[in-house]
């Protein structure tokens, strides 16, 4: 039987997003963004700015009794010439902190890439909609979860029941900035990957700073850490220094310490997790850059090689087992005046054993159980009794 729905429209501000640094209005609705407007003004890397335009972490958050939730977005999707279609990107709807619906939404505009070539082409495209029904018909927090893999900008929130801001339950603020593989990879959808996972299990408040190829100690990064309040930080750091074989050891020491230090001048006293690189063969004594495996684009499929030559790690060039160490280095040389600096070696969270069981599908990025293996991990390293992020002591 068809039910006839009476719909209020809200308009989308900040009040009812979580985990966006920004809200930009564009000429079709509002776009969140994950980096400050100064942040995004100081480069202009393609790379990045689809990265953080990409609202990994980022929610709908809203008080309710609605029964019926639409929202219509213009999502971007991404086509790699060569490689198989991406499927649409995943919203998540939990009620009460409980997943209780996902979706997808077609249409959109599209971004093609071609790596090979260097070359993209966008297309545009038409606004979706999105639709949950048969919500409990009860006061309620809800929270739709927007696709980790796709720009999105949102055009209208339409209830059958009016909203308003959810209530703030007083949760520790968790800031976590990384590579691709905290901006989510190939997770299942947006609430799995695997700091959503992590979060969800400690009841804390993410907001996620990963940003997919753009992980590079970028001095205007660290200013976005410094500037967000928070109760706990993480900032994992290497794999994209390799991938893009953006500087040599010489470089990368100072780099660190003056990336720690920045995030230390707005955080003087918060626990700051450094996690290192989780193992990836191609790149553990092998330099980058990263480069796409042609001959796996012609089987259909996207791989990665390592471009490097073992040997010009004595020239300086860096390689994830460089990098484990140097890190250990600057943090344990740091404790002795920072105490609540503290590390983590990423081969705990994932491993050579895990990689013989769950191998990475390119070569580089880990899939859906992987994110989870390395969530559950996680969690119970940060947040233990008697771990960095030990919630009952703050």
């Amino acid at each position: 039987m068809h039910t006839e729905h009476h719909w209020v429209t809200t308009p989308i501000t900040a009040d009812l997003l979580r985990g966006a640094l920004d809200l930009e209005h564009t000429g079709r609705g509002v776009l969140p963004h994950r980096l400050p407007a100064r942040a995004r003004a100081q480069c202009e890397d393609r790379q990045l700015a689809m990265a953080e335009s990409q609202p990994s972490g980022v929610r709908l958050v809203f008080r309710t009794r609605a029964t019926a939730v639409e929202l219509d977005t213009l999502p971007t999707k991404r086509v790699y010439v060569g490689a198989p279609p991406r499927p649409d990107g995943v919203y998540d709807l939990l009620v009460d902190g409980r997943l209780a619906g996902q979706a997808r939404a077609a249409g959109g505009d599209v971004l093609t890439i071609d790596m090979a070539a260097g070359t993209t082409d966008v297309r545009a495209g038409g606004t979706a909609t999105i639709r949950f029904t048969g919500l409990p018909d009860r006061a309620k927090d809800v929270e739709i979860w927007l696709p980790y893999n796709e720009t999105t900008e949102l055009v209208a929130l339409r209830t059958d029941a009016p909203v308003e801001p959810a209530t703030d339950h007083g949760r520790k603020v968790w800031l976590h900035h990384g590579s691709s593989i905290s901006h989510g990879s190939e997770a299942a959808s947006p609430t799995a990957t695997w700091p959503a996972l992590a979060a969800s299990l400690r009841g804390v408040e993410l907001i996620n700073l990963g940003l997919s190829g753009s992980a590079l100690l970028d001095p205007f990064t660290a200013r976005a850490l410094r500037d967000t309040p928070a109760d706990l930080i993480s900032v994992k750091i290497g794999i994209n220094l390799v991938n893009t074989d953006l500087m040599r050891l010489r470089a990368f020491a100072p780099a660190v310490h003056g990336f720690l230090d920045t995030i230390r001048e707005g955080h003087p006293g918060t626990p700051l997790l450094v996690v290192s690189p989780i193992h990836c063969p191609i790149h553990e004594d092998t330099p980058g850059p990263s480069a796409m495996d042609t001959g796996g684009l012609g089987a259909g499929q996207l791989r990665f090689v390592a471009a490097g030559d073992p040997a010009e790690r004595a020239a300086g060039k860096l390689t994830l087992g460089v990098i484990r160490d140097e890190l250990v280095r600057i943090v344990e040389r740091r404790r002795a005046d920072d105490p609540d600096l503290h590390y983590l070696d990423g081969l705990a969270l994932y491993g050579e054993s895990d990689f013989a069981e769950l191998p990475l599908p390119d070569d580089l990025h880990p899939d859906a159980a992987t994110h989870l293996r390395i969530g559950e991990r996680f969690s119970e390293f940060a947040f233990a009794a008697d771990g960095p992020f030990a919630i009952g002591g703050r």
